[in-house]
């Protein structure tokens, strides 16, 4: 069963806080997406109880291996689709929104062929 499009976006949002503090806790994803407490909480609760994060003693949220591997496609995805829309023309701000909507809803098999086209063509 496919992950949803949300809780992709909270693991890679836990990777990319992880990658600029170190320490992550529920607060700062609260402060990174501007969402509510309790919805980050429930988010959170659910993907401990699915094995993508783990939660120490002292309430820091740490990706499993199993959550690392989808928090890094997504980012991997995020990264390539915004350098390829800024390469095409479109500016940062657009470019970044949209490549944060199509980097959930894309195949394996588009990506890999925009990745491959990018590297030969765009970068």
């Amino acid at each position: 069963m496919r992950m949803q499009e949300s809780g992709e976006m909270y693991l890679e949002t836990i990777l990319v806080l992880s990658q600029r503090n170190t320490q992550v806790r529920s607060i700062d994803i609260v402060n990174e997406l501007g969402y509510s407490k309790p919805s980050i909480s429930r988010a959170v609760n659910l993907l401990k109880k699915e094995n993508y994060i783990d939660i120490d003693g002292k309430g820091y949220i740490i990706l499993t291996e199993k959550g690392q591997e989808i928090a890094s496609r997504m980012y991997e995805r995020h990264k390539l689709l915004t350098k390829c829309l800024i390469a095409l023309g479109v500016d940062e701000d657009t470019a970044t929104n949209d490549a944060c909507r199509i980097e959930h809803v894309i195949s394996a098999q588009s990506f890999e062929k925009i990745k491959q086209y990018a590297h030969d063509k765009l970068l």
